[in-house]
Formats: structure tokens, C-alpha cells, sequence
């Protein structure tokens, strides 16, 4: 049975990208099953249809000949384990260890820059941006935090790579940050401007943001920024 793998919406669900990124650009053949953000009620259709194969209700899930695993960090953990081949994370043991603390300091972090941008793929929205950089000191933090972070990785990298060289989960995990850079247009050095497009162009990001521009679906609860599309 092939793996399947739920996802929300695309033009907003930063966690589902993560793993459909990883997974697409890496190869990994799946089944999507797409559930659309209707509500986050607990008796809302989005999450009935998430707790038949999910506890909490959330995507993303991947579900493997019946076996569920619904968090981020575990799916890539997973299928960095079956699928060895595909050197999900990177191969020397230090840089391995590096790209997990980078992805789990995502994971945990930068609550300010999530919550006062959200993704939203389909929108264009620099004057919000501006606004949000002006009046936001913690924004202001956690983008100076991620242009550190990198900074130090893609210095010890050949020019025009990514943070590990080579394609790896922490390229997916930040894939959905470079959306958000790119929807509110916030402001980066040149460099690592140079990586957000880079992480754009990759095959398994073009493809997600072709899908989410192609939803044509307002959430509203999901639009802190707009009454309509």
C-alpha cells in the first residue's frame, strides 16, 4: 500500500508543506489526502475527518499500510528511515546533528514571526509587511535569529547551495519561512534572499505553491489581512 499523507490547505498549511515538500522533491512516492480547513471546532468536518486516523486532530498525518505518524519531525525522522537512500538528512554525523537542532529550533521557535505572518502562498502583502516590521520588535527578532541561523550554514557551504549542501529535511522545514519572506516581503540580506529563491525553485516547492495558487479557497479565519481574494 502506498504511503498516504493528509494535508490542509495549501495555500495556508506551513506544517503539511513540510513533509509533502520533503517527500516530493525527494522522490518518495505517497497519496495525497487533502482536507480542507473548514473550522478547527472540535466538531468542525476538518477534524472528524482527521481523528479517524489522527488523535488530535491535526495535519499533517502519514499513514503508512495503516500505521499513523502525526508530527513533522517524527514523519521526516520516519521516512529519513525508510527511505536510507534518499539521505534525507546529512551524512556527516555533525551536520546531521546541526540540521536536526536547526529543524527542531523551527519547530519550537519563532512563534512571532508564525503568528504575525501567516502563510498565505496566494497573497501579496508587502504594505502589511512593512507594518508588521515597523511596529513587531519580537518579529524583528526571530528574522534577525533565522538570517544567523542562515548565514553561519550556507557559509560553510559552496556558493549557491542550500543550508546542507545538498536537498535535506531542514531545506523542507524552512521552505515554508521563504513563502512567508516572499508574502509580506520581509526584509533579508541579499544572500539569503538568494536562498529564498532558491528554495522556491526547487521542483517539490514549485509544485506546492502551483497547487495552493490553484485552491482558489478563501479561509477566512485563515486572512488576518484581508476580507476577500
Amino acid at each position: 500500500m502506498a504511503l498516504q499523507l493528509y494535508v490542509g490547505n495549501k495555500n495556508y498549511s506551513s506544517w503539511s508543506m513540510r513533509p509533502w515538500v520533503l517527500m516530493k522533491q525527494a522522490g518518495i512516492p505517497f497519496e495525497e489526502k487533502m482536507v480542507r480547513f473548514d473550522s478547527f471546532d472540535v466538531n468542525s468536518v476538518f477534524k472528524k475527518e482527521l481523528r479517524t486516523v489522527n488523535p488530535i486532530g491535526k495535519v499533517p498525518v502519514l499513514v503508512d499500510d495503516g500505521f499513523a505518524i502525526w508530527d513533522t519531525l517524527a514523519i521526516a525522522e520516519y521516512l529519513a528511515e525508510r527511505f536510507p537512500d534518499q539521505q534525507l538528512w546529512p551524512k556527516d554525523v555533525k551536520a546531521r546533528a546541526r540540521a536536526r537542532s536547526v529543524c527542531a529550533e523551527m519547530h519550537s521557535g519563532f512563534g512571532a514571526l508564525r503568528n504575525h505572518c501567516p502563510m498565505n502562498i496566494e497573497a501579496s502583502l508587502p504594505d502589511v509587511g512593512r507594518l508588521i516590521w515597523r511596529d513587531k520588535a519580537d518579529v524583528r527578532a526571530d528574522v534577525s535569529r533565522l538570517c544567523g541561523l542562515w548565514s553561519e550554514l550556507l557559509a560553510a557551504q559552496p556558493a549557491g547551495g542550500l543550508l546542507f549542501g545538498d536537498f535535506t529535511i531542514a531545506d523542507a522545514y524552512f521552505a515554508p519561512v521563504c513563502m512567508r519572506i516572499n508574502t509580506y516581503g520581509l526584509p533579508v540580506p541579499a544572500d539569503l534572499a538568494a536562498y529564498v529563491a532558491r528554495v522556491s525553485a526547487l521542483p517539490g516547492v514549485k509544485a506546492w505553491i502551483a497547487d495552493a495558487l490553484a485552491e482558489h479557497d478563501f479561509i477566512d479565519f485563515d486572512e488576518p489581512y484581508r476580507l476577500g481574494r
